[in-house]
């Protein structure tokens, strides 16, 4: 059997509760110096693609802006397309939301920066299915929460259609007489569906590419039905060798059922990591991490989430509300998606959890939304990474920094070599885009 390549992207957090943005060597969320140092220490260290997340709209709870929203969230493109002039190899992702935009322009856009980087872009394909988000546009406030993988669905199809209206051999060029010949009629579409409905002219050629890569979230049912028959990577937040190794299964056994091989998905959880000189010390280093990442207000505002209720009147490093959440009431969060299925059980098992290990609120909050996956030395670390991927856990890892932008230099410097050493990961880039990287089909 043969030795697994590892897949490596770097993940810009931004601000949120992975991020120590308190942190004296926390630099800033939206100046470019940042996007930079963090993508070119990724393409020092051989990474496959540098990945950004998309937010459309500060988040608000209790009427104000969340605290871990006040630096703003630039947009994606804009800073992407910056990255492609100062890396040469490096892949560069982002999410652009489904829900949101219409196909043409997402096609446009993202085939013109494939051009642009030297077919180095990734789409990081999202739905949104909450009001909050839904005001910024006016398109009905938001879509149904039933329909909004039918039109991602539909989006991206539509997306492909356009991409694909150029053929290779449709633009001859004879440079000697300096003059471009149309063999075709390249880039006429027409999509007529349950969600889109265009007609016209799609004025971007193939790209060194072809088409960017597909990425996508989502662990529900429908989630993984949609990466196995349209994406080329998954994220996923299986932390543990066993839940990844069923992630994994389930996935790519999905996909024979597309026409698709397990070769033409590729799995990647985001992973955090705490390096220290010993497994104690990065314990010991973990501990601190997480209880920066949740500050006493963090800690509230979350369980205020839960509870639906508003909080501030409490003691974070106290009890637990003894009372239950009240979903029914109006929302705190006002109209954004609620991240509990079903509140009252959550709530019970949080005060379980208190019970059983003596924690206060804030610890419960640590305890439950805690981001650290990799946690030891290098070697051990490198050696989980390498363990995961050759036992068909994941295809590689996006790896979280919790400060930006010089969190992932320890990385880079330590667990790199370790993975190269083992002949698991490129020591250089012998291939160019994005897809090669990643082993795709063109």
């Amino acid at each position: 059997m043969s030795t697994k390549q590892v897949i490596l992207a770097a993940h810009f957090p931004g601000v949120n509760n992975t991020t120590v943005w308190s942190d004296p060597a926390s630099g800033s969320q939206i100046e470019f110096e940042s996007f930079r140092r963090l993508a070119q220490t990724a393409e020092r260290g051989k990474f496959d693609f540098f990945f950004l997340a998309e937010g459309l709209r500060l988040r608000e709870q209790r009427g104000r802006i969340h605290d871990l929203d006040v630096v703003g969230r630039p947009d994606n493109l804009t800073v992407l397309a910056g990255l492609a002039a100062v890396t040469t190899h490096l892949g560069l992702t982002g999410t652009f939301n489904s829900t949101f935009n219409e196909p043409l322009e997402l096609a446009r856009k993202l085939a013109s920066f494939d051009h642009l980087s030297g077919g180095r872009a990734g789409w990081n394909v999202v739905t949104s299915w909450d009001a909050f988000t839904g005001e910024n546009f006016r398109r009905g406030g938001y879509l149904d929460r039933n329909d909004r993988y039918s039109r991602a669905a539909e989006v991206l199809q539509t997306v492909r259609e356009l991409f694909a209206t150029w053929a290779a051999d449709e633009i001859v060029a004879d440079r000697a007489a300096g003059v471009w010949s149309r063999q075709a009629d390249p880039g006429a579409f027409v999509h007529k569906g349950q969600h889109i409905d265009i007609a016209g002219n799609f004025p971007i050629p193939h790209s060194p590419q072809g088409r960017p890569v597909i990425l996508q979230a989502g662990d529900s049912d429908a989630g993984r039905e949609f990466a196995a028959r349209d994406a080329d990577a998954i994220f996923s937040r299986h932390g543990t060798l066993e839940d990844g190794k069923a992630f994994y299964a389930d996935v790519k056994g999905r996909l024979a059922r597309h026409g698709r091989r397990p070769e033409d998905l590729k799995i990647l959880p985001a992973s955090t990591f705490v390096l220290g000189t010993s497994e104690a010390d990065a314990q010991e280093k973990a501990h601190h991490i997480r209880r920066q990442q949740v500050s006493p207000q963090t800690a509230i505002l979350l369980a205020e989430q839960l509870w639906n209720k508003d909080l501030s009147d409490h003691d974070p490093e106290g009890p637990l509300p003894a009372f239950d959440p009240a979903p029914e009431q109006d929302s705190i969060i006002k109209g954004r998606a609620g991240m509990f299925a079903d509140p009252v059980a959550t709530a019970r098992q949080w005060r379980a959890l208190a019970e059983e290990k003596h924690l206060g609120l804030r610890d419960v909050v640590i305890e439950v939304f805690g981001r650290q996956t990799f946690i030891g030395t290098p070697q051990t670390v490198a050696a989980t990474i390498d363990d995961f991927v050759q036992q068909d856990a994941a295809d590689g890892f996006i790896i979280v920094p919790h400060i930006v932008p010089g969190g992932l230099d320890e990385f880079v410097d330590t667990v790199v070599p370790l993975l190269q050493e083992r002949g698991v990961f490129r020591a250089e880039y012998t291939t160019t885009t994005l897809r090669e990287h990643l082993g795709l089909a063109r």
